[in-house]
């Protein structure tokens, strides 16, 4: 069975990883990637684990840290385009009619995405409501 681990902790940007030698031993392993964050608990995460030189790209939600809010923005709701902004009613609608499409409620801007180029992108599956 896999086995527990907590990482050491190293450098910004530098992951200590477990190895076969004694636990005073440190083994460090670069472990420099792009990322981008299409959910705001994973950009917080990445925040905390000081790596945010990392963070290529975050949602319009990515609000904290405060300096998140300075990263490209990859994904945006649907709804941030609408003017004048709508009423619950009128999402709720919406987001009836987008599914009923096969559509979802948010949207990846593409030129930003393909300009981030990550290597690893950070999400989850839509809750159901």
């Amino acid at each position: 069975p896999p086995r527990s681990f907590c990482p050491r902790t190293g450098p910004p940007g530098v992951i200590m990883l477990p190895s076969k030698f004694p636990p005073d031993t440190p083994v460090l392993r670069e472990a420099t990637m792009r990322v981008c964050s299409f959910l705001p608990s994973a950009t917080e995460i990445v925040y905390a684990l000081g790596i945010e030189d990392q963070l290529h790209g975050v949602t319009h939600e990515c609000d904290f840290p405060a300096a998140a809010k300075e990263k490209p923005w990859v994904v945006r709701s649907v709804f941030e385009a609408m003017d004048p902004q709508p009423t619950s009613g009128e999402i709720s609608r919406v987001i009836s009619e987008r599914l009923e499409q096969g559509l979802g409620i948010y949207q990846i801007d593409e030129d930003i995405l393909k300009e981030a180029n990550p290597d690893l992108i950070l999400t989850q599956a839509i809750c159901e409501v």
